[in-house]
């Protein structure tokens, strides 16, 4: 038997992650960035939650996007840091509603408002490819359906991208009509 011996971490010792061993360009393959739902879970919560909780939890995890589902965890939505701005909230609140009682569904991007890129386009498409479609639409998720099966295969994010190729990634956001007013008001 082969004695083995113990040795004391050093403080430049760091946690690896598996994107740190797989260098990814704008050329490599759309693949290479898409987290696959049949290997990975997704990031989920129920419609009913509290939204400052799902806030909580969204930050505590380190995603800016969850997926929501109702009680048989069928999609009905999505909800992200934009959808939980504290403008969507007040509106809220001027209604009469208290902040703990805004449910997620009441904020989230409903399903029919969702959209999604093919699983057979995404094979075919580079890193750079996905990153000028993200643009374009102003997103900074994507879903991703195999239109065969009629799964929701999977999902893109800016910021994994990002992190991916080791640069930052600018997605400008869709104006809103707030914006549009500030920037033509005297």
């Amino acid at each position: 038997m082969k004695k083995l011996t113990l040795i004391a971490l050093d403080n430049t010792d760091h946690l690896v992650h598996p994107e740190e061993f797989n260098e990814v360009t704008l050329e490599s393959p759309a693949l290479s960035i898409f987290t696959d739902f049949k290997q990975h879970q997704p990031s989920v919560i129920e419609g009913d939650t509290p939204a400052i909780q799902a806030e909580f939890l969204m930050r505590k995890a380190h995603v800016r996007l969850k997926l929501v589902v109702d009680k048989s965890d069928a999609l009905i939505g999505t909800i992200s840091f934009n959808e939980l701005d504290e403008q969507n909230f007040i509106a809220h609140l001027a209604k009469g509603v208290g902040r703990e009682d805004i449910p997620v569904r009441d904020l989230m991007l409903p399903r029919a408002q969702v959209k999604a890129l093919s699983y057979p386009e995404l094979k075919k498409a580079s890193v750079n490819d996905v990153i000028e479609m993200l643009k374009q639409n102003h997103q900074q998720h994507c879903l991703v359906i195999d239109p065969d099966q009629h799964h929701i295969r999977g999902i893109i994010s800016a910021s994994d991208i990002a992190r991916r190729l080791h640069m930052p990634l600018v997605i400008e956001a869709t104006p809103t009509f707030v914006d549009i007013f500030q920037a033509v008001k005297p």
